[in-house]
């Protein structure tokens, strides 16, 4: 008399498949949300305050997204300063943000996006406290 083959499903092979799918969701979210964390406690920048009277914003923190038009200056111990092109209703505007030494071993990269929180200090000028690259 022959055997039947068993129709129940081996619990290893259920476990497996449980197991890969898991690990997929895993790395799928890993992989799409690269993008850096965001400074989600600071208030973004009005570009319009900055232009009327860049001075009025010193010791405040905002937010700043936009793309480095280009590096104007760079020395090892006091840090580089770039351009930064931000994109307004009324067209691009550009901002000089210092970045100090502290962030010497990040590599910022002209026409790359970059999220940076800035504090004002005397005379508008806005200097980086945090830099994540979007």
């Amino acid at each position: 008399m022959a055997r039947r083959a068993s129709s129940r499903l081996n619990p290893g092979i259920v476990l497996g498949a449980a197991a890969a799918i898991a690990v997929a969701v895993i790395a799928g979210k890993s992989l799409l949300g690269k993008k850096s964390a965001s400074f989600g406690d600071v208030a973004p920048l009005r570009i319009e305050e900055l232009l009327e009277n860049g001075n009025s914003l010193r010791g405040n923190e905002y937010v700043v997204e936009g793309q480095i038009d280009e590096k104007l200056q760079w020395t090892t111990d006091r840090g580089q300063l770039v351009s930064v092109r931000v994109e307004t209703p009324g067209g691009d505007e550009f901002i000089g943000v210092e970045i100090p030494q502290e962030f010497n071993k990040l590599n910022i990269d002209a026409k790359q996006k970059y999220s940076f929180r800035v504090k004002f200090r005397q005379g508008g000028i806005a200097v980086a406290t945090g830099v994540n690259r979007l």
